[in-house]
């Protein structure tokens, strides 16, 4: 078992006493050469050669030696620096591991609930038996469509895909691109009608310089104008004039349109129709070349959901064109409170908006995805157009 530095370094002063009092037995010279042991360099060992004392003067000169050597533990003294150990319990900072909780961010996942695309699907009914609708008188009366042929086939409901691509266009008015169809036939003579598909188209207006374009049976179209005053190009349904909104059951509409240029003093894009027995022209505005503003008296205001809220307004047109003729009618609006420029619109729910206002509407005689300029130079492409009634 080893010594410790301390043990050995007492033995040491105990034999270098013994050396000191056997050096001063002996003559005097010799002893003093003797204390030399007390250097710390060891050097005293070599006084063992005064050995002309007794033979135990010389033996103690020997074990001076180790005397010196108990003075190195001295220095073992440092080694209580080892209690630097202690810093072991910086170990402690292994608690950061708790940041793995970070992983909670895979909740992001939820936005796989954007998938509104197909709510526009429902086919149509097999129409209204193409009532005849009628004719109008001159001028504005070609408004409300001319042949009542637009209910023999039924609403496919195809404009369900517009928007519901993303997901949000019911809301926020974003639109997934579309491509207008290529080619198209023209259609620029005032008060026209004619069919695209299960759907009726109607061109009117007051002057000259307006054509609406058809592709084929696809629910799709364009329409230009340059100056030609009062214009309105629509594509939708005629219902025959014969039934409420209510016996229809649901009427719906979907679109998406890209614009340019202008409208001139007044614009409106959306829906449009007339009933009759009362006799009314109804707007639904979803998008405008002129803004969203005010459009006669304000009757209140709703909201549906998943669709937008609107502003509700009344109000009077005396001795004005109309599917009857130079007459005095109201006009049922319901205004957007933001613009967009594709979605699906449930127009029955704005008729039962406006009776809940007190605005009844009578027998439905069209409902039609609609452009409306007053003067102006424009166009719209309308990459989806298309009303259901079921």
């Amino acid at each position: 078992m080893a010594r410790s530095p301390r043990s050995i370094g007492v033995v040491g002063s105990l034999l270098f006493a013994a050396v000191t009092l056997a050096a001063c037995a002996g003559s005097g010279p010799v002893g003093e050469s003797g204390g030399g042991g007390t250097s710390p360099a060891g050097s005293g060992g070599t006084t063992g050669i005064a050995g002309s004392g007794s033979a135990g003067d010389g033996s103690g000169g020997v074990t001076g030696t180790g005397g010196d050597t108990g003075t190195a533990g001295t220095t073992g003294a440092a080694g209580t620096a080892g209690t630097a150990g202690t810093m072991g319990t910086g170990g402690v900072a292994g608690t950061g591991g708790d940041t793995g909780t970070g992983g909670v961010a895979g909740t992001g996942g939820v936005a796989g609930t954007g998938g509104l695309t197909g709510r526009g699907g429902a086919t149509g009914t097999g129409g209204t038996g193409g009532n005849a609708g009628s004719t109008g008188g001159g001028g504005r009366g070609g408004r409300g469509g001319t042949t009542g042929a637009g209910g023999n086939a039924g609403a496919t409901g195809t404009g369900g895909a517009s928007g519901g691509s993303t997901g949000s266009a019911g809301t926020s008015g974003t639109c997934a691109a579309a491509m207008v169809p290529s080619g198209g036939t023209s259609h620029c003579s005032s008060n026209q009608s004619g069919m695209v598909g299960s759907q009726q188209w109607t061109i009117w207006s007051s002057g000259s310089g307006g054509c609406l374009i058809t592709y084929g049976s696809t629910a799709a179209f364009s329409a230009t104008w340059n100056n030609s005053g009062d214009f309105l190009a629509r594509v939708g349904l005629n219902l025959g004039s014969n039934k409420t909104y209510d016996q229809f059951g649901t009427i719906g509409a979907d679109f998406a349109h890209t614009k340019s240029g202008s409208g001139g003093g007044y614009s409106s894009i959306g829906v449009y129709g007339w009933s009759v027995s009362p006799l009314v022209e109804w707007y639904v505005t979803e998008d405008s070349y002129n803004g969203l503003g005010s459009s006669g008296t304000k009757k209140g205001t709703f909201t549906i959901d998943g669709e937008g809220t609107y502003n509700v307004y009344q109000r009077m047109q005396n001795n004005q064109p109309s599917i009857q003729g130079t007459a005095s009618f109201p006009q049922f609006i319901s205004v957007r409170t933001s613009a967009r420029t594709c979605g699906h619109i449930s127009l029955t729910k704005h008729f039962d908006a406006w009776k809940g206002f007190g605005m009844t509407l009578g027998k439905m005689e069209e409902a039609k995805v609609l452009v409306e300029a007053g003067g102006g130079s424009g166009r719209i492409d309308f990459t989806t157009a298309s009303v259901t009634a079921q």
